[in-house]
């Protein structure tokens, strides 16, 4: 499937619409003062639920090393915990609230048809697209017993790359001086263990809910193309779709599956929304795109 050659059409009609698309919550209208209130990813805000976020920040940069992600992706690579659908673990993942998200507190399936849905309105012909939309968080039910039941700091929250410095564009930056990798000479300079233009597919990242569902879906051959791949694995890489860090490491597929990255990442932000989608109405649109893109049964 070749998709881009309409990436810069598209992008260019998202960019276009930019304060359109700010006022739609998941294809809801809003006010705008509820937008402008919104106030999406921010970290500073004095309440409850920042202080949450903080923590488990803390704990994911103190922790999470070269190691750690070498020894999870082994593991967790074998994908011997369950065989099940897509949609089944839709279902599964509903009872999953993620810590990490400081917009979030609705059931997990919601977000997904939120996300997809708004996608689908704008994108009607790139099914791929919405499926990718349905899909990027499935790997959050590693949070579940059946899974491992992982800590929220090894599951949610941005992701950065291992074996090499943190930028300091990375969230709360300041808990990495804790991480043993930032005192190894090889892991705390600017290229690490990589090569500049290596490309992201060999940068090992932090272990998460987003490597985990590019590991399954890849593992079980799905027929999604690289583009789509690149959106579950990096979706939480904010600091380089939203800050431009690491980019020494992209290669020119990157390059060309970022502009999908970005025009996803609008949704993913701006798609959550208390105004529930109808699951059953749905429903039967997905379970062909599932049925399409990948085998009936998939092990995780």
């Amino acid at each position: 499937m070749v998709v881009a050659a309409v990436v810069v059409e598209q992008k260019n009609k998202v960019v276009g619409e930019e304060k359109e698309e700010l006022v739609l919550d998941g294809g809801f209208v809003v006010p705008d003062k509820v937008v402008s209130s919104h106030g999406c990813r921010n970290y500073n805000a004095e309440n409850e639920r920042q202080k949450t976020v903080e923590n488990l920040y803390r704990e994911q940069h103190t922790t999470q090393t070269l190691d750690f992600v070498k020894k999870m992706r082994a593991e967790y690579g074998k994908l011997n915990r369950a065989e099940m659908s897509i949609w089944d673990c839709c279902e599964l993942l509903n009872s999953v609230v993620d810590d990490s998200d400081p917009d979030l507190d609705e059931p997990q399936i919601q977000h997904l048809l939120q996300s997809a849905e708004a996608i689908r309105k704008d994108y009607p012909n790139e099914d791929w697209l919405h499926l990718t939309a349905l899909i990027h968080d499935l790997g959050k039910i590693l949070l579940l017993p059946q899974f491992g039941g992982l800590p929220q700091w090894a599951v949610v929250g941005d992701t950065f790359p291992l074996g090499c410095a943190f930028d300091e564009s990375n969230v709360h930056h300041k808990y990495f001086a804790e991480n043993p990798d930032s005192k190894n000479p090889i892991y705390s300079t600017k290229n690490g263990v990589y090569k500049e233009g290596c490309g992201l597919d060999s940068v090992y990242m932090s272990w998460g809910h987003d490597d985990y569902m590019y590991l399954v879906a890849k593992e079980n051959k799905t027929t999604l193309p690289s583009a789509a791949l690149f959106i579950v694995r990096y979706h939480s890489f904010y600091p380089l779709h939203k800050h431009g860090a690491y980019k020494h490491l992209m290669n020119k597929q990157d390059e060309e599956d970022i502009k999908w990255l970005h025009i996803f990442n609008k949704y993913d932000l701006y798609s959550k929304s208390k105004v529930h989608v109808d699951v059953a109405a749905v429903k039967p649109y997905y379970q062909s795109l599932i049925a399409k893109y990948f085998p009936e049964k998939l092990r995780w």
